[in-house]
């Protein structure tokens, strides 16, 4: 898989996150690519995962499996 083009995202952190900004991540939507990051080290690395396995990764945080 090549290496997306981050520099259009628009990040964004969970309403449920924590209110101090610790211990957060923030994520972008772009065109085929759910981008993550770490909320304390924006220029930091980035993981880039399909919609897909994006969409598997919260079902089962929800779920608990």
């Amino acid at each position: 898989m090549s290496t997306p083009d981050l520099s259009s995202a628009c990040w964004r952190k969970s309403t449920h996150s924590d209110p101090s900004g610790d211990n957060c991540v923030e994520v972008a939507g772009l065109p085929g690519v759910i981008a993550v990051r770490d909320s304390k080290n924006p220029d930091g690395p980035r993981l880039a995962f399909s919609h897909t396995a994006f969409a598997s990764f919260t079902r089962h945080l929800r779920t608990g499996s």
